[in-house]
């Protein structure tokens, strides 16, 4: 029988979609191994709009970036074999983020662009989905599933930086308190 290990990624972008911006960079960890984790910055498509409104956001700039990021296809060669490094033999990569939909589609494209497959398949973990499930007895609004929001009921003690790596962190953080709490007593 093969297993499951869950992997939070976090990704910053120069746009909304795969098909209006860039993925610039991307962090990841597991989330129950947060000191496995990797970092990479990748370097915009020329051919893509820049967002000053995203770029606000996280805060990387685009001459920086150009400079010294890496190529798309060597990031994605790149976390693909940390993949294969961090997630045991049998094993299969679980995409985990907060606001899933939106990391997965830059993740997905880039893989499916670069490697010709994405190591996470057709799917993701939404931990604002797993949440609202979690909590359906009293949160009435998906707005109410933002990551502030989830704070206020599991604090972490860790940044929210826009750092793809620190927020990769910090979801991790958070899955393992959901997990802790819809099962508060694991078997030993």
């Amino acid at each position: 029988m093969s297993t499951e290990t869950w992997v939070s990624v976090d990704i910053e972008a120069s746009g909304p979609s795969p098909s209006t911006g860039s993925m610039l960079a991307i962090g990841a960890c597991l989330v129950d191994r947060p000191d496995a984790a990797i970092l990479l910055l990748l370097r915009p498509d020329p051919e893509l709009p820049w967002g000053t409104e995203a770029e606000g956001i996280h805060g990387l700039r685009r001459e920086d970036l150009e400079r010294d990021g890496l190529a798309p296809a060597v990031a994605l060669a790149a976390f693909e074999s940390w993949l294969a490094e961090v997630v045991p033999p049998g094993s299969r990569p679980v995409f985990v983020a907060l606001n899933a939909p939106f990391d997965w589609m830059f993740v997905a494209d880039a893989a499916w662009r670069h490697l010709g497959r994405n190591p996470f398949g057709v799917s993701a973990l939404d931990l604002k989905a797993l949440y609202l499930g979690r909590h359906l007895d009293d949160v009435e609004l998906w707005r109410d599933t933002a990551r502030v929001r989830m704070l206020e009921r599991y604090p972490v003690d860790l940044p929210h930086t826009h750092n793809p790596l620190d927020d990769a962190r910090e979801q991790a953080a958070i899955c393992r308190a959901l997990l802790a709490s819809a099962n508060p007593h694991p078997s030993a």
